[in-house]
Protein backbone atom coordinates (compact mmCIF):
# COMPACT_ATOMS: atom_id res chain seq x y z
CA UNK A 1 0.00 0.00 0.00
CA UNK A 2 2.42 2.60 0.81
CA UNK A 3 4.80 1.67 -2.47
CA UNK A 4 1.11 2.09 -4.72
CA UNK A 5 0.39 5.61 -2.75
CA UNK A 6 4.56 6.51 -2.98
CA UNK A 7 4.01 5.98 -6.76
CA UNK A 8 0.86 8.17 -7.21
CA UNK A 9 2.86 10.60 -5.40
CA UNK A 10 5.12 11.18 -7.76
CA UNK A 11 2.97 11.10 -10.60
CA UNK A 12 1.02 14.06 -9.21
CA UNK A 13 1.20 17.49 -10.38
CA UNK A 14 2.84 18.99 -7.25
CA UNK A 15 5.50 16.73 -7.45
CA UNK A 16 5.96 17.17 -10.92
CA UNK A 17 6.21 21.30 -10.26
CA UNK A 18 8.16 21.29 -6.73
CA UNK A 19 10.42 18.13 -6.49
CA UNK A 20 12.85 19.39 -8.83
CA UNK A 21 12.76 22.54 -6.57
CA UNK A 22 12.63 21.02 -3.56
CA UNK A 23 15.83 18.53 -4.35
CA UNK A 24 18.05 21.95 -5.49
CA UNK A 25 17.64 23.49 -2.00
CA UNK A 26 18.18 20.05 -0.01
CA UNK A 27 21.26 20.06 -2.33
CA UNK A 28 21.77 23.52 -1.35
CA UNK A 29 21.68 22.74 2.44
CA UNK A 30 24.12 19.98 2.00
CA UNK A 31 27.16 22.37 1.15
CA UNK A 32 28.32 23.59 4.71
CA UNK A 33 27.88 20.05 5.95
CA UNK A 34 30.25 18.46 3.25
CA UNK A 35 32.63 22.23 3.52
CA UNK A 36 32.93 20.44 7.42
CA UNK A 37 33.83 17.01 6.12
CA UNK A 38 36.42 18.19 3.38
CA UNK A 39 40.02 16.93 4.62
CA UNK A 40 43.01 19.32 4.54
CA UNK A 41 43.61 18.77 0.47
CA UNK A 42 45.56 20.53 -2.46
CA UNK A 43 43.18 19.46 -4.85
CA UNK A 44 40.88 21.94 -6.40
CA UNK A 45 37.89 19.78 -5.55
CA UNK A 46 38.02 19.47 -2.07
CA UNK A 47 38.75 22.96 -1.64
CA UNK A 48 35.30 24.29 -1.30
CA UNK A 49 32.21 22.37 -0.60
CA UNK A 50 30.39 23.53 -3.21
CA UNK A 51 32.79 22.25 -5.70
CA UNK A 52 31.71 19.04 -5.11
CA UNK A 53 27.95 19.32 -4.40
CA UNK A 54 27.05 21.70 -7.32
CA UNK A 55 27.94 19.20 -10.32
CA UNK A 56 26.05 16.17 -8.43
CA UNK A 57 23.00 18.85 -7.80
CA UNK A 58 22.90 19.85 -11.48
CA UNK A 59 22.99 15.95 -13.01
CA UNK A 60 20.59 15.17 -10.31
CA UNK A 61 18.05 18.02 -10.88
CA UNK A 62 18.65 17.99 -14.46
CA UNK A 63 17.50 14.37 -14.47
CA UNK A 64 14.56 14.69 -12.31
CA UNK A 65 13.59 17.59 -14.66
CA UNK A 66 13.46 15.45 -17.85
CA UNK A 67 11.52 12.59 -15.49
CA UNK A 68 8.24 15.46 -15.05
CA UNK A 69 8.49 17.43 -17.96
CA UNK A 70 5.23 15.69 -19.35
CA UNK A 71 3.19 16.78 -16.37
CA UNK A 72 4.52 20.61 -17.25
CA UNK A 73 2.78 22.66 -19.28
CA UNK A 74 4.67 25.65 -20.64
CA UNK A 75 2.38 26.71 -23.55
CA UNK A 76 5.41 27.44 -25.82
CA UNK A 77 6.82 31.10 -26.14
CA UNK A 78 5.62 35.09 -26.42
CA UNK A 79 7.20 38.20 -27.37
CA UNK A 80 10.55 36.56 -27.78
CA UNK A 81 11.82 39.84 -28.97
CA UNK A 82 10.38 41.52 -25.88
CA UNK A 83 11.22 38.77 -23.64
CA UNK A 84 14.59 38.82 -24.09
CA UNK A 85 15.32 42.88 -23.50
CA UNK A 86 13.57 42.13 -20.45
CA UNK A 87 16.23 39.42 -19.44
CA UNK A 88 18.78 41.67 -20.32
CA UNK A 89 17.55 44.29 -18.36
CA UNK A 90 17.30 41.98 -15.26
CA UNK A 91 20.85 41.53 -15.79
CA UNK A 92 21.67 44.85 -15.45
CA UNK A 93 20.19 45.40 -12.08
CA UNK A 94 22.05 42.46 -10.43
CA UNK A 95 25.35 43.57 -12.16
CA UNK A 96 24.74 47.67 -11.82
CA UNK A 97 25.72 48.25 -8.26
CA UNK A 98 29.52 46.31 -9.15
CA UNK A 99 29.18 47.52 -12.47
CA UNK A 100 29.17 51.31 -11.04
CA UNK A 101 31.62 50.52 -8.15
CA UNK A 102 28.85 51.32 -5.87
CA UNK A 103 29.64 48.43 -3.96
CA UNK A 104 32.94 45.66 -4.18
CA UNK A 105 33.31 43.39 -6.69
CA UNK A 106 32.02 39.66 -5.76
CA UNK A 107 35.08 38.09 -6.34
CA UNK A 108 34.73 35.39 -3.65
CA UNK A 109 33.18 32.13 -5.16
CA UNK A 110 34.04 29.62 -7.51
CA UNK A 111 36.44 30.66 -9.53
CA UNK A 112 37.46 27.67 -12.46
CA UNK A 113 41.12 29.26 -12.92
CA UNK A 114 41.90 26.78 -10.60
CA UNK A 115 41.66 23.79 -12.84
CA UNK A 116 43.58 25.83 -15.64
CA UNK A 117 46.38 23.09 -15.42
CA UNK A 118 44.11 20.90 -16.52
CA UNK A 119 41.87 21.52 -19.73
CA UNK A 120 39.47 18.50 -18.71
CA UNK A 121 38.58 20.04 -15.86
CA UNK A 122 38.46 23.03 -16.41
CA UNK A 123 36.33 22.85 -19.19
CA UNK A 124 34.24 20.31 -18.07
CA UNK A 125 33.46 22.36 -14.58
CA UNK A 126 32.90 25.37 -16.35
CA UNK A 127 30.31 23.63 -18.77
CA UNK A 128 28.25 22.07 -15.97
CA UNK A 129 28.15 25.52 -14.24
CA UNK A 130 26.70 27.28 -17.29
CA UNK A 131 24.53 23.83 -17.95
CA UNK A 132 22.97 24.57 -13.88
CA UNK A 133 22.99 28.48 -14.31
CA UNK A 134 21.14 28.65 -17.77
CA UNK A 135 18.91 25.06 -18.09
CA UNK A 136 18.99 23.95 -15.13
CA UNK A 137 18.25 26.23 -12.60
CA UNK A 138 15.62 29.07 -15.11
CA UNK A 139 13.66 25.35 -15.98
CA UNK A 140 13.08 24.65 -11.70
CA UNK A 141 12.49 27.44 -10.58
CA UNK A 142 9.87 29.07 -12.66
CA UNK A 143 8.19 25.54 -12.66
CA UNK A 144 7.91 26.11 -8.91
CA UNK A 145 7.73 29.57 -8.31
CA UNK A 146 5.27 30.96 -11.20
CA UNK A 147 4.39 27.35 -12.38
CA UNK A 148 3.49 26.32 -8.82
CA UNK A 149 3.91 28.83 -5.97
CA UNK A 150 2.20 31.52 -7.36
CA UNK A 151 -1.42 29.41 -8.48
CA UNK A 152 -1.35 27.42 -4.96
CA UNK A 153 -1.92 30.51 -3.24
CA UNK A 154 -4.85 31.26 -5.51
CA UNK A 155 -6.55 27.96 -5.23
CA UNK A 156 -6.15 24.27 -4.92
CA UNK A 157 -5.96 22.06 -7.26
CA UNK A 158 -3.32 24.44 -8.55
CA UNK A 159 -2.95 22.90 -12.05
CA UNK A 160 -6.31 24.00 -12.24
CA UNK A 161 -5.95 27.91 -12.00
CA UNK A 162 -5.18 29.39 -15.34
CA UNK A 163 -1.41 30.20 -15.88
CA UNK A 164 -0.22 33.73 -15.28
CA UNK A 165 -3.66 34.40 -13.46
CA UNK A 166 -3.13 37.99 -11.68
CA UNK A 167 -4.42 38.02 -7.82
CA UNK A 168 -2.75 40.18 -5.77
CA UNK A 169 -1.81 38.35 -2.58
CA UNK A 170 -0.51 35.81 -4.80
CA UNK A 171 1.43 37.56 -7.05
CA UNK A 172 3.20 39.87 -3.72
CA UNK A 173 3.90 36.54 -1.93
CA UNK A 174 5.15 34.92 -4.41
CA UNK A 175 7.87 37.82 -4.91
CA UNK A 176 8.98 37.94 -1.16
CA UNK A 177 9.50 34.24 -1.14
CA UNK A 178 11.62 34.36 -4.18
CA UNK A 179 13.44 37.44 -3.03
CA UNK A 180 14.10 35.72 0.13
CA UNK A 181 15.36 32.39 -1.59
CA UNK A 182 18.09 34.80 -2.72
CA UNK A 183 19.04 36.25 0.66
CA UNK A 184 21.88 34.00 1.70
CA UNK A 185 23.23 33.84 -2.45
CA UNK A 186 25.83 36.37 -1.97
CA UNK A 187 29.11 36.87 0.57
CA UNK A 188 27.07 40.03 1.92
CA UNK A 189 23.84 38.51 3.30
CA UNK A 190 20.82 40.38 1.68
CA UNK A 191 23.14 41.68 -0.98
CA UNK A 192 20.71 40.40 -3.47
CA UNK A 193 17.23 40.77 -1.83
CA UNK A 194 16.23 44.10 -3.33
CA UNK A 195 17.56 42.79 -6.77
CA UNK A 196 15.37 39.51 -6.36
CA UNK A 197 12.27 41.36 -4.76
CA UNK A 198 12.72 43.81 -8.61
CA UNK A 199 13.70 40.39 -10.18
CA UNK A 200 10.55 38.70 -8.40
CA UNK A 201 8.11 41.78 -9.98
CA UNK A 202 9.30 41.54 -13.47
CA UNK A 203 9.32 37.33 -14.17
CA UNK A 204 5.44 37.44 -11.87
CA UNK A 205 4.43 40.62 -14.27
CA UNK A 206 6.13 37.91 -17.51
CA UNK A 207 3.87 35.55 -16.33
CA UNK A 208 0.67 37.56 -15.87
CA UNK A 209 1.72 39.33 -19.72
CA UNK A 210 2.35 35.92 -21.74
CA UNK A 211 0.17 33.37 -19.80
CA UNK A 212 3.11 31.32 -21.01
CA UNK A 213 5.56 29.12 -18.52
CA UNK A 214 7.83 28.81 -21.14
CA UNK A 215 8.48 32.60 -21.71
CA UNK A 216 9.59 32.64 -18.36
CA UNK A 217 11.98 30.03 -18.16
CA UNK A 218 13.12 32.06 -21.60
CA UNK A 219 13.66 35.35 -19.40
CA UNK A 220 15.44 33.88 -17.08
CA UNK A 221 17.55 32.09 -18.99
CA UNK A 222 18.44 34.94 -20.53
CA UNK A 223 19.51 36.87 -17.24
CA UNK A 224 21.67 33.98 -16.62
CA UNK A 225 22.99 33.70 -19.63
CA UNK A 226 24.21 37.03 -19.81
CA UNK A 227 24.99 36.36 -15.77
CA UNK A 228 27.20 33.59 -16.56
CA UNK A 229 29.21 35.70 -19.92
CA UNK A 230 29.64 38.68 -17.19
CA UNK A 231 31.18 36.28 -14.65
CA UNK A 232 33.34 34.68 -17.14
CA UNK A 233 34.57 38.07 -18.57
CA UNK A 234 34.92 40.17 -14.91
CA UNK A 235 35.95 37.03 -12.67
CA UNK A 236 33.23 38.12 -10.17
CA UNK A 237 32.65 34.52 -8.94
CA UNK A 238 30.90 35.74 -6.35
CA UNK A 239 27.67 35.73 -8.43
CA UNK A 240 28.06 31.85 -9.41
Amino acid sequence: MTDISTRDATKSPIFAYTAPFLVFMGFLALVPVVEKMLPASVNPWLSKGAFLVYPVQTLVCAVLLWKVRKKIEFRGFAYPSVIFAIGFFVFAIWTAPQFFHWIPPRTDGFNPDLFAGDPFSYWTTVSLRFLRLVIVVPLLEEIFWRGFLMRFLISEPFEKVPFGKYQTKAFFITVLAFAAAHYGNSALPGQDFYAAIITGVIYNGVACLTKSLGSCVFVHAVTNLFLGLYIMFTKQWGFW
